[in-house]
């Protein structure tokens, strides 16, 4: 019998192969992304002292969008990352796409994030 893929192993194991290869240093902290069906998350970590130094999801109170899953919700996440680690003296980045391709919401968040100040 054929066994179907699981997409989201299939996921973690292209996200393990760019994970070996990047890092977040306080220097470039790294803007990794978590896309859900419902809602998309985004963070700046300092990999060199595990530490989440900004971020932004569409679960946040105050969001003010009706749908969260959409290239409009991801537009806004990634200007409010962005606005929050230009806040706090973060203007370079090391971008970590997760696993997803770059494309759709994913890649929305990320043009986002550089429009508001953020360089990678």
């Amino acid at each position: 019998m054929i066994t179907k893929l699981d997409k989201n192993a299939t996921r973690k194991k292209r996200h393990a192969r760019v994970r070996a290869k990047l890092s977040g240093t306080s220097a470039r902290p790294r803007l990794n992304v978590f896309r859900s069906n419902k809602h998309i998350y985004a963070q700046v970590i300092d990999d060199m002292n595990g530490v989440t130094l900004a971020s932004a999801s569409t679960i946040e109170k105050d969001f003010g969008l009706e749908s969260t899953s959409n290239l409009e919700a991801a537009q806004k996440v990634g200007e409010l990352v962005a606005k929050r680690a230009v806040e706090k003296g973060i203007s370079a980045i090391v971008f970590d796409r997760g696993g997803y391709l770059y494309h759709g919401r994913v890649q929305a968040l990320a043009d986002a994030a550089r429009e508001n100040g953020l360089q990678f």
